[in-house]
């Protein structure tokens, strides 16, 4: 297992990032159709455990008990487990495409908790081929993912230690498999501006949002990286000189680069002062 922050940019295994990333929107789809649904989409977000990716516990589409699916990237497979004991393991491997992989899942579901009904349709990725026929992501680098796992699991002690002393309502740690990042949301009782029509944005509700995450690179910004933004934004909120961190008027979002931390001598403690010199610049307004 690397150490922790040695992932390369997006480009540099761009074929295994997307790859990984379609798995994940598999386990956000059965989260999203089989929990009760919760203000934020909580119930839709994943979680980053030890071994990778996982849902929470899942009520079995056919009453029998409870169910997780989770993508173990050590021991490199697509598990689904049932509260009565029972398990199925499919191997994540090189030239295994993403719809072989759904198809075994959503078969070893049907066994041990009864068939789900989902759209397999992505979302928020450029490809549109549903899960289930995606034949494209077909690679999986071993040393790549765990690359991944180690800087994922950094940047989520990262998330937990700025959002712990928050004393007001905040989510846990997320995975989400739509954007592929990890972030942690804190909400304040003011009110936020509503949209257009006065519908809450993508569902959210009307109260004010600053977010901090991180994900591993994509196409429109190839570098893994922490990112800050605030919902609504506010005067001035763009203005701030972060050291470290920029303002990236394209995402909307203060972003502080892997590269920029890693060579530090505490790569932890510059992501975490980001992290609290954006939050602090939110609450100016």
């Amino acid at each position: 297992m690397p150490s922790g922050w040695s992932l390369g940019n997006y480009e540099e295994w761009r074929a295994t990032c997307d790859t990984l990333h379609a798995h994940t929107q598999l386990l956000g789809k059965l989260a999203a159709a089989l929990a009760p649904p919760e203000p934020n989409f909580q119930h839709a977000a994943l979680r980053l455990s030890a071994r990778g990716w996982e849902t929470g516990l899942l009520p079995a589409p056919n009453g029998s008990g409870g169910v997780v699916i989770a993508l173990d990237l050590l021991a490199h497979e697509a598990v689904v487990e049932h509260t009565n004991g029972l398990t199925r393991r499919i191997a994540l491997a090189p030239d295994r495409p993403v719809g072989d992989v759904t198809v075994e899942v959503l078969a070893a579901l049907g066994q041990l908790a009864g068939p789900a009904q989902l759209n397999l349709t992505p979302a928020e990725v450029p490809w549109t081929v549903p899960l289930d026929a995606d034949r494209e992501h077909a690679d999986y680098d071993r040393d790549q993912v765990a690359a991944y796992l180690a800087a994922a699991t950094r940047a989520a002690f990262v998330l937990a230690a700025f959002r712990a002393p928050y004393p007001g309502r905040s989510t846990p740690v997320n995975a989400w498999w739509g954007s592929f990042d990890l972030a942690v949301s804190l909400f304040s009782d003011a009110p936020a501006l509503a949209a257009a029509g006065g519908e809450a944005v993508a569902g959210r509700p009307q109260t004010q949002e600053f977010a901090v995450g991180w994900w591993p690179g994509d196409r429109r910004y190839g570098k893994a990286a922490f990112y800050a933004y605030a919902r609504p934004a506010g005067e001035g909120f763009a203005d701030a000189d972060l050291t470290p961190g920029r303002w990236h008027p394209e995402l909307g979002e203060y972003i502080l680069d892997l590269d920029q931390i890693r060579s530090a001598p505490d790569p932890h403690a510059v992501a975490l002062d980001f992290a609290r010199s954006a939050f602090s610049q939110a609450s100016r307004r």
